[in-house]
């Protein structure tokens, strides 16, 4: 037998209910939130340079730096083949422009693969060959001096060695080379490079006489050398130098980030309580506009850090996940009082798993009010703008900052007419016949890298996990 319970009568309210007393209180506002804001952390540390004439000239001493330190490859299916204009990386072929040669020659590589923990080549062992990698990593190594092998460095895709084996008859291999990853190569024998030589007559005129001519005389940075004495006693001759400029330096000019921002006049009128409508829609604007300037200045083709780092600041990593021995392998590539790694978020998870595994915890340090992590006391920020590949790659900045440091510099001109923020103005551009206010929006902004070991990239940072 079931029983029914009675549901109580509804008591007559007693005092006045809350969504009754909601109707005469004024509710508590925020203003409009975004979620696409970052902390921009390039923008705060990059030293910002005025621009008076909209463009920014980098002069330096004369340099004999050729090419880009990689020979491409190109991939057809399961089949690769060398770039031919790209074979001017041999310092016997540089300046040599006839593509039929160079395309003779790469026809005559032959694609090989290399396993994975293979010792491939050992030092000191007879070199007949070049070798240039398509896709993975190999790792150089040597003999240290009691005998325990001793990395020398990364070789990544387009990397190469043997270029001396080509030409001399008792080259030995000065490093020996080991797999990291599985690696496709490309390898060109002495005997195929002499039978091309043999057949093109220009070809081995160019290589003759390229060995031939004395190699201009520089530092260890590739500048042209300034002649200097030292230790010496006595009245000896001194030498006599200049020191000699690049004669086409590299301009910047100014790049712009642009919108025009629209305001219906009643909007702007009426609905100005509790806060201004006009002004909300302009800061968000100049937030969006500030985060496409960050964007900007890590991607752009033309100024963009990624795109402006120099060949030899180009590092792979050594495994994939971003270690410690990589973060230092940059610390060695920026010596010069290194300022700021810039890492996508991602990537800096990445580096605390290494971190982790190995049993490390690194130091934090105090940036603008907040405690960051750092890497051998060099700040590690994010920066969200930073690519992320399909394959789940992406790159970590390291930099040195200031004109006087000769490191990276932002640059902006200040002054805009109707200015909002330095190097961002807003014009008011009038009223349509709709009643719609429109005002333009500009943001005025590059970047330079005064001296190439100012910036270096670690590239192919993988985000995966480690099996």
């Amino acid at each position: 037998m079931t029983t029914t319970v009675p549901e109580p009568e509804q008591q007559a309210a007693s005092s006045l209910t809350t969504a009754a007393a909601r109707n005469l209180a004024t509710t508590t506002k925020s203003v409009p939130q975004m979620q696409g804001i970052s902390p921009r952390w390039l923008l705060r540390v990059l030293p910002w340079v005025e621009v008076a004439g909209g463009a920014y000239r980098v002069n330096r001493r004369l340099s004999y730096t050729v090419g880009d330190g990689l020979i491409d490859c190109v991939a057809t299916g399961a089949s690769a083949r060398v770039i031919p204009g790209d074979l001017a990386e041999l310092r016997y072929l540089r300046g040599y422009g006839d593509e039929a040669s160079l395309g003779a020659l790469a026809d005559r590589f032959s694609q090989t693969e290399w396993t994975a923990g293979r010792t491939v080549l050992r030092p000191g062992a007879p070199a007949d060959q070049l070798c240039v990698v398509v896709h993975g990593k190999a790792e150089r190594i040597a003999t240290g001096e009691y005998g325990e092998p001793v990395s020398h460095g990364i070789l990544g895709a387009g990397g190469y060695l043997g270029e001396h084996a080509l030409i001399d008859d008792d080259a030995v291999w000065e490093h020996g080379v080991r797999a990291v990853t599985d690696c496709t190569v490309l390898v060109l024998k002495r005997r195929d490079f002499r039978e091309v030589l043999q057949r093109d007559t220009a070809l081995r005129e160019h290589v003759v006489d390229t060995l031939s001519s004395p190699a201009p005389d520089t530092d260890p940075g590739g500048e042209a050398a300034v002649a200097v004495a030292s230790g010496h006693e006595g009245e000896p001759v001194l030498p006599s130098t200049f020191v000699s400029y690049e004669t086409a330096p590299r301009e910047y000019e100014l790049s712009v980030a642009q919108t025009v921002l629209r305001v219906h006049t009643r909007v702007a009128d009426l609905y100005n309580e509790p806060m201004n409508q006009v002004e909300q829609q302009l800061r968000l604007t100049v937030e969006a506009l500030r985060e496409r300037q960050e964007h900007e200045l890590v991607n752009n083709r033309d100024f963009g850090l990624l795109h402006n780092a120099a060949p030899s600041q180009r590092l792979p990593t050594r495994s994939g996940p971003p270690s410690p021995d990589d973060m230092d392998d940059l610390l060695a590539a920026v010596w010069k009082d290194p300022a700021v790694f810039l890492a996508h978020p991602r990537a800096v998870a990445a580096f605390g798993r290494e971190c982790t595994r190995r049993g490390l915890y690194p130091d934090t340090v105090e940036m603008d009010g907040r405690h960051v992590p750092s890497w051998r006391g060099v700040p590690i920020l994010t920066c969200d703008k930073l690519p992320i590949s399909a394959s789940r790659t992406t790159s970590v900045l390291l930099m040195r900052t200031g004109e006087d440091a000769q490191g990276v510099i932002g640059l902006r001109q200040t002054g805009l007419p109707d200015e909002y923020e330095p190097g961002l103005n807003a014009r008011f551009m009038g009223i349509d016949e709709q009643a719609v206010m429109s005002y333009l929006v500009s943001a005025y902004y590059s970047a330079a890298v005064l001296v190439p070991d100012a910036l270096a990239v670690l590239e192919d940072v993988e985000l995966g996990h480690q099996a």
